[in-house]
């Protein structure tokens, strides 16, 4: 069983989070960290305990401490061993923090650690507008290895719902780490 690493952040989007890790435990072993913020943010957009949430996970998903510095996830030789590591949503503080080496979370670390050992690295950006500070930080990110993806759904699969639009992105997502999936229909020409 192939084994990923999933970091939700404080950024606006949970759901992208939940949808990812709903979608890749069906068939895969998923390592996941949540911040305090996104705990907070899964609460404001959509009325979700911290309690149920960790209820509905399945048991391919280990959650893991956000503190837990010293988690297994956390070493380079344990991290070789994954597919990589996704944070989505990624807020701009932790895509400022990956950006400039800073490892103050465990989030913040993995995927520090993920970029040393060459291992995929996506942060799924959840804001708008940029600023140049945030653009400065995706080229970082980027010239480091890593990629940045904005949670921007397409159109040409005339998404009926909200629902569609969450696939759409989570799709691409899956997408980039060559992982099998139905959840939009590929453009085809």
């Amino acid at each position: 069983m192939k084994k990923f690493v999933v970091g939700i952040t404080g950024a606006s989007g949970f759901v992208y989070g939940r949808r990812l890790v709903e979608e890749l435990s069906k068939s895969h072993f998923v390592h996941l960290i949540v911040s305090d913020a996104a705990y907070i943010v899964m609460e404001k957009e959509e009325n979700i305990k911290k309690t149920e949430f960790l209820k509905s996970l399945n048991s391919n998903v280990e959650v893991i401490s956000n503190k837990n510095i010293a988690a297994s996830v956390s070493s380079g030789s344990y991290l070789t061993k994954t597919q990589g590591v996704i944070v989505a949503p990624c807020s701009m503080d932790t895509l400022a923090a990956v950006a400039n080496g800073l490892s103050s979370n465990l989030i913040q670390r993995v995927c520090d650690v993920a970029l040393k050992e060459r291992k995929r690295l996506l942060l799924l950006i959840r804001e708008m507008p940029f600023s140049l500070i945030h653009v400065e930080n995706m080229k970082k990110v980027m010239l480091a290895g890593g990629i940045v993806a904005p949670a921007s759904p397409g159109f040409y699969h005339k998404p009926k719902t909200v629902d569609d639009m969450i696939n759409f992105v989570v799709g691409k997502v899956l997408d980039i780490f060559e992982v099998e999936h139905n959840l939009y229909k590929r453009w085809e020409g």
